[in-house]
């Protein structure tokens, strides 16, 4: 049982306690538009897929997906997103590792986003946590930073991604009830050497930045199948990896 929230109170005791397994994984999301085509909880759906499934695959424990993010980025322009705050998803993320490292005894706590802009919320939970807990370890990654692979991956049609290829790909593979494929439309991304950073509005017509015409189910599933298999390998480096052994100061150097 690798699911917490699919385990009773004593199977999570038991999973960490009797199994030694101090380390979980955090999935969060966002509900955010999509533009015509792709569902709300597109993000949320692929952080939790993903993780349950490499999870599973090592034996480490998944604490249930946030489906909520920040999403700031997308305004009010379109229909369909609902955004926490930068500061109120860092309180968020540092009551959860609270939880799950005072009462019930992780010690090491992976975040995975499935949203961008999740991302500075993120890196200050952990600054916070580390502080608090300087016996915990901690680490993130958006999904497309997983490795470099699932970086080409999510950017096959544009660096600036929003209900791209990828996404679209993944859902379908995964969901496809969550797509309608007869809307979608295509928007280049034009981001691509600009020096200052824009809000969706200002990039996008329709929500969508890429082309996610091209999706299909079967892309899709060779992008879970590897974005899975590379996050599996992180997770076995992470359960592994000692504290890293300080140097001893060089003799006549300064301090």
């Amino acid at each position: 049982m690798t699911s917490w929230a699919r385990a009773t109170g004593p199977q999570v005791g038991e999973a960490i306690a009797g199994k030694g397994r101090t380390i979980a994984v955090l999935p969060i999301g966002a509900t955010e538009q999509h533009g015509p085509h792709l569902a709300t909880g597109t993000d949320t759906l692929l952080a939790g897929e993903i993780c349950a499934e490499a999870c599973r695959r090592r034996n480490v424990l998944m604490l249930p997906p946030i489906p909520y993010g920040c999403s700031f980025g997308h305004s009010d322009a379109w229909p369909g997103t609902v955004s926490l705050s930068p500061e109120t998803l860092t309180a968020v993320l540092c009551e959860i590792a609270s939880w799950a490292i005072e009462a019930n005894g992780i010690d090491r706590l992976f975040f995975i986003s499935g949203h961008a802009t999740n991302g500075p919320s993120i890196e200050s939970a952990i600054l916070k946590l580390r502080y608090k807990y300087p016996k915990a370890r901690f680490a993130t990654r958006g999904l497309w930073e997983i490795s470099d692979e699932a970086l080409r991956l999510y950017t096959l049609d544009a660096a600036d991604i929003h209900a791209n290829v990828a996404e679209t790909s993944m859902v379908l593979a995964l969901d496809p009830e969550s797509v309608e494929m007869d809307k979608a439309e295509d928007v280049e991304d034009v981001t691509i050497g600009k020096v200052w950073r824009y809000a969706m509005p200002a990039v996008t017509r329709n929500g969508v930045v890429g082309r996610p015409s091209e999706s299909s189910a079967s892309l899709g599933r060779e992008m879970l199948d590897t974005i899975i298999a590379d996050f599996e390998k992180l997770l076995e480096q992470a359960e592994h990896e000692d504290w890293p052994e300080i140097p001893e100061p060089v003799k006549g150097g300064k301090a």
